[in-house]
């Protein structure tokens, strides 16, 4: 991770302590400086590799080589420096967020975390360092930790879309936890499927969302926002007069005694270890009445405060509810900030991790308005077409790339998925071989590779590609490839096993299928 904002490069190059003999060094330091200055980090180099060889022992020289590493991305090379720097001058603590910024750099997040903390404890208003190290423990999933940072430096800064996405990302990661712990605790139950629903409203599953709600209501009529949930798909269905039914049935619910859930404690009682460890059956009913409460009145923090360490299912459930709300508010104080190619580049990158890849691929298009050369935007624009199969729209963004960087793992896969969609797999080849050949363990190229090779009558080369990916295939889609590959080959009875194996899949997909959706369709209330 390079820090190309945020500390400006001529704060962090040092000035250099150099003998005013040595006039020589110090028109050096001022050619660094000048090609830094300039972006020309890669021929700064060596200039400060000279002046490191002139002043070993000087930390202005080697903290300036680190930077000058740090921003060609020789991530490596560079936390040596800032290491020695360290070594040199304890107290320097821009060396440690640069030593961060390279272990970042060197995807070792885990090593980053002990200089940024160091650097945060002892300048507790360093945004820099603070933004820094909350993304490195959002990148280690530690969200508990990431969204303390994150909401800090919202109360300085409220304009950086970075912050706002930091938010969301952490309170989504919280959300998850907890859903994967009510998942262990209730699979089933209507506090699980619920959750489920709103996952699979949010991704487009719009049929299963609306099955999902029905078999909650079913199993908890008197559970609240059930009804406004139907109400809300009817209404995306082109419905509304059903929609209404849904919304008077809400209404007709016995109102919450809120005024009653008072005697929920944060702490429990004191007393005999049975009163401490769970409590009476009454006391839990009022703490799930009480965060049923708090969280219909928008007080999240106060549900997730109130249900802290409690492990039933009402807590888990409103304790996730409560961190999908404060994700949502993060992502929503996202959208409303000044329209900005970095703020489009986050909401695109939210909605394609949602797969609502038209969405995602308008707001790249956005990001494009901003910075019209940007090669990052136009990339992730063709990978989001691709991903939608709008793979017209992909191709020429994706050709005119691959001029750019030909050694591309990402650009070859996509260009090679891409292709292949178009149905011009002698083209899709070269690019999925390519892939292959630098990282075989990437499944997905290997996956479409075999499935090239089966397209051009390759059988033989398609066969280790297909088997390489079984392991991703969940509908049992390489097994029939496999099958057909194989009796070309002249190779009947491992034909026919994989043969089996499909059908025997496919039957286990429709039953699932059968037994989680029986009408498949949305139905009056």
């Amino acid at each position: 991770m390079r820090l190309v904002s945020g500390i400006g490069i001529g704060l962090a190059l040092c000035l250099l302590q150099a003998p005013a003999r040595a006039e020589d060094l110090t028109q050096l330091s001022a050619r660094g400086k000048q090609l830094m200055a300039a972006g020309r980090f890669s021929e700064a180099i060596p200039v400060y590799r000279e002046l490191v060889n002139a002043l070993p022992r000087n930390p202005g020289p080697l903290m300036n080589l680190g930077l000058a590493l740090h921003m060609a991305g020789q991530e490596r090379e560079a936390a040596s420096q800032f290491q020695q720097v360290i070594q040199l001058d304890p107290n320097n603590l821009q060396a440690r967020i640069f030593l961060g910024a390279a272990y970042m750099g060197m995807r070792t997040p885990e090593r980053a975390v002990a200089p940024l903390q160091t650097v945060v404890r002892a300048q507790p208003n360093n945004r820099d360092a603070r933004l820094l190290l909350a993304e490195t423990l959002l990148t280690l999933e530690r969200y508990s930790s990431s969204v303390v940072h994150f909401e800090k430096l919202a109360e300085w800064d409220a304009t950086n879309p970075k912050i706002w996405n930091g938010i969301g990302l952490s309170y989504e990661g919280l959300a998850s936890h907890e859903f994967g712990a009510l998942e262990k605790l209730a699979l089933g139950s209507p506090y699980w499927l619920t959750l489920v629903a709103e996952a699979r409203a949010k991704a487009g599953a719009i049929v299963r969302a609306y099955l999902l709600y029905r078999e909650a209501l079913e199993k908890m009529p008197n559970l609240r926002g059930l009804h406004p949930a139907i109400a809300a798909i009817y209404r995306r269905t082109d419905h509304p007069d059903w929609a209404v039914v849904e919304d008077a049935k809400e209404r007709a619910l016995p109102p919450l005694a809120c005024g009653s859930a008072g005697a929920a404690s944060l702490s429990p009682p004191a007393g005999a270890q049975a009163k401490a460890a769970a409590g009476s059956a009454q006391a839990g009913a009022s703490l799930a009445l009480k965060l049923e409460c708090e969280f219909w009145a928008g007080r999240y923090q106060q549900v997730i405060a109130l249900s802290k360490g409690n492990a039933t299912q009402p807590a888990v459930y409103w304790r996730t509810r409560a961190y999908n709300e404060l994700a949502r508010q993060a992502f929503s104080r996202l959208a409303q900030l000044p329209s900005s190619g970095e703020v489009h580049e986050l909401l695109a990158t939210i909605l394609f991790n949602q797969k609502n890849f038209p969405q995602s691929a308008k707001e790249w298009r956005e990001a494009l308005v901003f910075s019209p050369d940007n090669s990052f935007y136009r990339e992730r624009l063709a990978i989001t077409l691709s991903s939608a199969s709008d793979f017209e729209g992909a191709r020429p963004h994706l050709e005119d790339l691959i001029q750019q960087a030909p050694d591309s793992l990402e650009l070859n896969y996509w260009l090679g998925y891409t292709l292949l969609g178009l149905l011009e797999a002698d083209k899709a080849i070269p690019h999925l071989e390519k892939t292959v050949r630098a990282n075989p363990m990437i499944f997905a190229a290997r996956r479409e590779l075999g499935r090239a090779y089966m397209l051009v009558g390759r059988d033989a080369e398609a066969i280790p590609h297909l088997k390489a990916a079984l392991a991703s295939d969940e509908e049992g889609t390489l097994y029939y490839q496999l099958s057909r590959a194989y009796r070309n080959t002249g190779k009947p009875e491992l034909a026919d096993q994989m043969l089996k194996k499909f059908r025997e899949m496919e039957q286990t997909a429709k039953r699932e299928r059968k037994t989680a959706d029986p009408n498949a369709q949305i139905t009056p209330p």
